[in-house]
């Protein structure tokens, strides 16, 4: 299986896109910290794609750019389309205004990033799972959830591919992309949906396979030390689908904040943001309606009810953060009681519209003493309460099982834990700095540099490059933040990021952002009040 596209990009490009997706990611970090350290940003800040050297000297528009091919004898190593020697001979970069350029280098970026993507799924295929050895070892069915419908999303790249690289053709300056992501968006990419879904049972069904089968674990690893996979792992290859239909919504967000306010290619680029963020939302749910499910079903088995059975599995439900607090015994003012005696175990299950909290038994079983819909919790901290109160905060169920208040003394083991908890069980309680969907002027802002995956329900997992509003920090090392491109919120080690300090660069963060969302401002706020992890 080669690659078949007529003058092809991907074949000129000498990076896998885990490769060119890590290289942006990494160039855009160094970027915003070069930014951050400048005390005028908005004047001496270019962009990554544009080098202060190649700014144009004229800034008039009057001669007509020439028609030449970009994708033939091309560099193979080339990154920006101000670098393409056809540009650099053409004169063209004495025409154009800078931010017409910055716009040419962020449509270009997409074109080229396809390709990349296009040659990794290439090698997906063809590498692995055309493997005749492996072919021998997997059972159809297997192979079916290893691979799902990668052929289909194979397809689907190259038609979108095809189609880029006869527009990039067609002129020297590249006239839009966004209205062909849009019509591939809403024609094709539903099977990114289909392959994303099938992620869990993927990455269960590969585990399983390393561990009951030798020859495949064998196989698999000869197959990883062939220089065509440039050191990376098998696993990475088959998560590339889902990376690239995120990646596609953040490199038309690019886009969308370098056109021109009120211009058909704004229509268009706010078209096409419209139908990935609905794509990505869907993939999404897809993969959390999997897990949620069998998590419910879990936790089903594990609970006995002293009180009045609630029932648990729903499909509108699930589970936001589980795990065990410290209960204070007797009256608040029983605080001369000995440590040891004043407070004893409870375990927490608190769901997106229910809290049940138990006590656990043997059998790995948990008994339910009392619950409270969620939107009728209240927290409130303690402060000052001596080292024996450290930790502890107030819950207040304002209608219980028994359907009057109560109130429970809990005690967590650090600081991030209460804070979590208080959040958890009370989001819409105001933390320490306000969210960016109350637009704010100013605040707090950090940079990931460091990827993370979220270990707990309530936290957030971070790729290189994400920029977050800090919502509230803890003095044992987590943030509470809020994703600028998605409005996810969770928690995160502080240790996965750095602070952006310059009040420009974050005042322009903002204001990207809000241009971004400003079509579906409703849908934001109404993503921005949940914790979807």
């Amino acid at each position: 299986f080669s690659c078949n596209l007529s003058d092809p990009l991907c074949c000129l490009l000498g990076l896998l896109y885990q490769e060119y997706r890590d290289k942006s990611t990494r160039q855009e970090i160094e970027t915003r910290r070069l930014q951050d350290s400048q005390t005028e940003p908005e004047e001496s800040s270019p962009s990554e794609e544009t080098p202060s050297e190649a700014e144009p000297t004229s800034t008039t528009e009057s001669k007509a750019p020439p028609q030449i091919s970009l994708l033939r004898n091309s560099n193979s190593r080339f990154n920006l389309w101000q670098d393409l020697p056809e540009i650099q001979s053409s004169g063209v970069l004495s025409i154009l205004q800078p931010d017409e350029i910055k716009l040419q280098e962020a449509m270009f970026e997409l074109v080229t990033s396809e390709a990349s993507y296009y040659k990794s799924l290439n090698l997906l295929v063809s590498h692995f799972m055309e493997n005749e050895r492996l072919k021998k070892i997997l059972h159809p069915s297997e192979a079916h959830i290893l691979f799902s419908n990668v052929l289909d999303v194979m397809a689907v790249s190259e038609r979108f591919l095809l189609d880029l690289e006869q527009r990039v053709e067609e002129n020297i300056v590249i006239s839009d992309v966004c209205d062909i992501v849009y019509q591939h968006t809403v024609n094709h990419f539903s099977v990114y949906i289909t392959y994303v879904s099938n992620q869990t049972y993927q990455e269960r069904a590969y585990k399983q396979l390393l561990q009951d089968k030798p020859a495949f674990r064998e196989v698999i690893s000869q197959l990883e030390l062939d220089p065509k996979c440039k050191g990376l792992s098998f696993s990475s290859f088959l998560i590339l689908p889902f990376q690239r239909i995120t990646r596609l919504k953040l490199l038309v967000q690019n886009i969308l904040k370098k056109v021109e306010e009120k211009s058909d290619r704004e229509t268009t680029a706010l078209d096409a943001h419209k139908e990935l963020e609905t794509v990505v939302k869907a993939c999404n749910e897809g993969v959390r309606k999997m897990s949620r499910t069998e998590q419910m079903i879990s936790i089903q088995k594990k609970l006995e009810f002293k009180i009045k059975s609630v029932p648990i599995i729903s499909h509108s439900r699930w589970l936001l953060k589980q795990g065990e607090l410290q209960q204070m015994n007797g009256p608040k003012t029983s605080r001369t009681l000995r440590t040891k005696k004043l407070f004893r175990e409870i375990y927490l299950f608190l769901f997106n519209d229910l809290l049940v909290i138990c006590r656990q038994i043997p059998g790995d079983k948990y008994q339910v003493f009392d619950s409270a819909p969620r939107g009728l919790l209240r927290v409130e901290e303690l402060e000052d309460q001596g080292q024996s109160l450290a930790n502890v905060f107030i819950l207040r169920l304002l209608e219980n099982a028994d359907d009057r208040e109560a109130s429970y003394m809990l005690k967590a083991s650090s600081q991030s834990e209460m804070k979590r908890w208080m959040i958890s069980l009370a989001p819409n309680r105001r933390t320490k700095f306000v969210s960016f969907t109350s637009r704010l002027v100013d605040c707090p802002q950090i940079q990931c540099v460091h990827p993370y995956v979220a270990q707990q329900p309530d936290e957030l997992s971070l790729e290189l490059a994400d920029v977050l509003n800090i919502l509230d920090k803890t003095d044992d090392g987590w943030i509470f933040g809020e994703r600028l491109h998605d409005q996810e919120r969770g928690w995160f080690p502080s240790s996965m990021g750095e602070e952006i300090l310059n009040p420009k660069i974050r005042a322009q963060n903002l204001k990207e952002c809000f241009r971004v969302h400003k079509s579906d401002d409703s849908q934001r706020r109404k993503l921005g009040s949940r914790n979807r992890q």
